[in-house]
């Protein structure tokens, strides 16, 4: 069972991305926008701490090459004294679960040739044979799927907190730090409870409660999760927006641009320095 941190002090350089649904092209396009990589690949960050938000897999084929590139990448950073944060969004947990109808035909290809994956394993027999390696790579307790149970479903840095969907005050009754367990728990193959929580419409996941319209009660349903978390501000991705924004008076930023290919948007970073956010585009 791999042990999530759920909450780490403030550093001097964040940088957020949003969902980059197997757009690798895209992912190093916003990776060296962020001064986070050179042309090689390479973590050129220093003491820099990179949040993904999520939603790296499906409605691209380049998934493999982008769950194995924030490995390498989040190696490099420690080394050099950073870090590198994925969350777990819907479409992580979603193929977890046997859910592919957003994979493409080079999505189902792609895990063909991954490494450590048991074909035959006899709980695949009935699956469409082109659909065995993907079963054999997320279902839990196969290799990626405990590669995703180490990434946190919410993670707080400093005074900022970030999930794929968002956070409400109902989460942090249930605990964040459960949540994030009972999701690991769920990937490495144990009980179903962090599933059959996060599959839930308004689950830190799926919420799009701070994604859509402002309104007064929204704003004041988010100072309420803030202020019993302690922090300053919430960082979502899921729901495309035309660029990054912010709303209730930039206690929430959207950063979900729709960078992907499948969407056609361009890359775009969120960069917390001290009490100063901005986003570079």
């Amino acid at each position: 069972m791999p042990e999530i941190a759920t909450r780490l002090p403030f550093v001097k350089m964040l940088v957020a991305l949003g969902d980059l649904h197997g757009d690798l092209a895209a992912t190093h396009a916003a990776l060296r926008l962020a001064r986070l990589i050179d042309e090689k690949g390479r973590w050129t960050g220093g003491d820099s701490v990179l949040v993904q938000t999520g939603d790296i897999l499906d409605r691209g084929n380049d998934e493999q090459e982008i769950l194995e590139l924030f490995e390498r990448l989040g190696k490099q950073a420690r080394e050099a004294g950073g870090a590198v944060h994925v969350l777990n969004g819907n479409h992580e947990l979603m193929n977890a679960a046997g859910d592919f109808r957003y994979v493409t035909p080079g999505g189902f290809a792609d895990f063909a040739d991954a490494p450590g994956l048991r074909l035959d394993d006899p709980l695949l027999r009935r699956a469409p044979v082109a659909r065995r390696a993907r079963y054999a790579a997320f279902l839990p307790g196969r290799p990626y799927a405990k590669m995703l149970a180490r990434h946190p479903v919410v993670l707080i840095v400093g005074d900022t907190v970030f999930a794929h969907g968002g956070v409400l005050p109902a989460h942090v009754s249930y605990g964040l730090e459960r949540i994030n367990k009972e999701v690991s728990t769920w990937l490495v193959g144990g009980s179903s409870s962090g599933r059959d929580f996060i599959n839930s419409s308004d689950s830190p996941v799926w919420t799009r409660r701070f994604s859509q319209a402002e309104d007064l009660a929204t704003c004041k349903l988010l100072d309420q999760t803030l202020k019993r978390l302690g922090v300053k501000r919430l960082v979502v991705g899921h729901t495309v927006q035309r660029t990054i924004s912010s709303a209730c008076a930039a206690a929430v930023w959207r950063i979900d641009v729709g960078m992907a290919a499948h969407y056609g948007g361009k890359p775009e970073v969120l960069q917390i320095i001290g009490s100063e956010v901005s986003s570079l585009r």
